[in-house]
């Protein structure tokens, strides 16, 4: 299509974010004349995955702007040092996919139940995610460097995956088995239970183990762990922690023994973005990157009986009947801070088997508990990090490297100097030879966003989607969210929400 001016379209979505993608797909059968618009030149928005070329442009357009889903980016790449002859470097540009927004998907999410029914699951890889690690900075190990001027010591504990594993575990005497094997029965079926833990909703969750099972202090961190809370523990409620254990543990077995969550191949949620996008394509709707509305302080939207008129930057002027976008929050509490690190080395102790006749794993995640890593300008209790380390079987790194994804909800200068300790302790943790290195990483601050150019206010058929989720997991809400504005959209017509039949390519395809 040569120009958009003085075009009519039944829906027109501003954004492709994962929220905005999945109405794509939910759409995409529906016959109505759709317009997907993204003011960025590549998919995804906040759960976009790039190269390492994007992710200097990237750097480059969020640092000149204000507003939207990021602020503050910072690319760091360290000279080698020493003396080696052929010292690990980084590989071309487009060997890297890099995720702004990783999350994990557990076996239970209903994504991956409608991502089968709106048959888009060919065209996506999922990969296990393995072995969860806790930060122990009192457990024995070799100190960790004292770059920072403070002594260290720590290592990473294996947090059990159930029962089972904790029978197995010889570093556990018999009463922390007993207190953990009697919390792990309870939460498999907690919500009959309301007499242990409603009238303590509101009680710190490690409180909660110490009085009501007696958990000792040293089995709470990896209980912690699991709820993937970006809050201090003693912030981390009884209510907040107890369905994110049980998610965990009820997933574990499902795709296979001894995993419970996966991750999309090639880009995390940004494959399930262009995948869902595909899949609109192909039921007749049209894609445009790099064009956006104009703002609406210049340009005041019309409407009228064929719907609303827009102006875009490039001047052109196009009519819908709905419009569709996003929302970001504004609270400075939701604001977290994130790296993205590429270092030297496969880090395989990360990624032991998870069970026999199991996937290999292709992603770990490792948590350092309130106060592993202290700060000294910071008196009060600090919040976790969070480090998800993607292998190069994500395709997201060439092989021989790693990638690791942190964030803490700490919030500026703080924040980022928690998160190169986490780094610096991790890769300390691991032992590996050669020691892993540095070879780029990108730190930034994120917000609840999915906006992507500013909606006018004056129409019932102009929606707007709530800020995302920043959960380290997909939250099924999101599914939610996007069925309630297709329901608005197709009215009476809707049918099924996300239960497609397959295309006749695939049919035949099949024969």
């Amino acid at each position: 299509m040569e120009t958009l001016d003085n075009t009519d379209w039944d829906v027109v979505i501003v954004g492709t974010g994962l929220q905005q993608s999945l109405l794509a797909l939910a759409l995409s059968r529906s016959e109505k004349k759709i317009l997907h618009l993204d003011e960025n030149y590549y998919y995804g928005g906040a759960e976009a995955a790039l190269s390492l070329q994007e992710a200097r442009e990237w750097a480059i357009q969020v640092n000149g702007a204000s507003g939207g889903a990021f602020s503050n980016v910072n690319i760091t790449k360290p000279e080698p040092a020493g003396s080696e002859p052929s010292p690990p470097s980084l590989s071309f540009s487009r060997a890297y996919s890099l995720a702004l927004s990783p999350q994990l998907v557990y076996a239970r999410s209903s994504l991956l139940q409608y991502l089968v029914s709106s048959r888009v699951y060919r065209q996506l890889e999922f990969l296990a995610v393995g072995s969860w690690w806790v930060f122990s900075a009192d457990a024995a190990s070799e100190s960790l460097p004292p770059s920072d001027g403070i002594q260290r010591h720590g290592r990473l504990l294996k947090v059990p995956n159930g029962r089972e594993d904790v029978f197995q575990d010889h570093d556990l005497d018999f009463k922390a088995k007993r207190a953990l094997m009697k919390f792990l029965r309870f939460i498999g079926e907690y919500e009959e239970q309301p007499e242990v833990w409603e009238e303590h909703r509101q009680q710190p969750f490690p409180t909660f183990l110490s009085e009501q099972f007696k958990v000792p202090a040293a089995l709470q961190a990896p209980l912690l762990a699991l709820t993937l809370s970006p809050s201090p523990s003693t912030q981390t409620t009884t209510e907040y922690a107890l369905p994110r254990i049980a998610r965990h543990l009820r997933s574990i077995g499902i795709f296979g023994a001894g995993f419970g969550s996966v991750i999309p191949k090639w880009g995390g949620l940004s494959e399930i973005s262009q995948v869902s996008c595909r899949a609109c394509a192909v039921g007749g709707g049209v894609y445009v990157l790099g064009k956006g509305l104009a703002p609406t302080d210049d340009v005041t939207p019309e409407t009228s009986e064929s719907g609303i008129k827009l102006h875009l930057k490039d001047g052109e002027a196009i009519t819908a009947k709905w419009i569709v976008g996003g929302s970001s929050s504004t609270a400075i509490e939701d604001i977290q801070c994130r790296s993205m690190t590429i270092v030297s080395s496969a880090l395989i102790p990360l990624f032991p088997p998870i069970a026999e006749d199991a996937p290999a794993p292709a992603a770990a995640v490792v948590v350092f508990p309130s106060g592993s890593l202290p700060l000294d300008s910071q008196a009060e209790e600090l919040p976790a990090v969070h480090v998800l380390v993607h292998s190069s079987d994500t395709g997201e790194c060439p092989a021989g490297q790693s990638i690791l994804y942190a964030s803490t909800s700490l919030h500026g200068q703080d924040g980022f100097k928690l998160l190169e300790r986490g780094v610096q302790a991790l890769l300390s943790s691991v032992e590996v030879t050669p020691s892993p290195i540095v070879l780029w990483s990108a730190r930034y601050k994120q917000q609840p966003s999915s906006e992507s150019g500013l909606l006018p206010n004056s129409d019932d058929h102009v929606v707007r989607f709530p800020p995302p989720s920043m959960d380290l997991a997909f939250d099924d809400i999101v599914l939610d969210q996007v069925k309630e504005v297709w329901q608005k959209i197709t009215g009476e017509d809707a049918g099924e929400y996300l239960k497609f039949q397959d295309r006749e390519d695939y049919a035949n395809d099949d024969d």
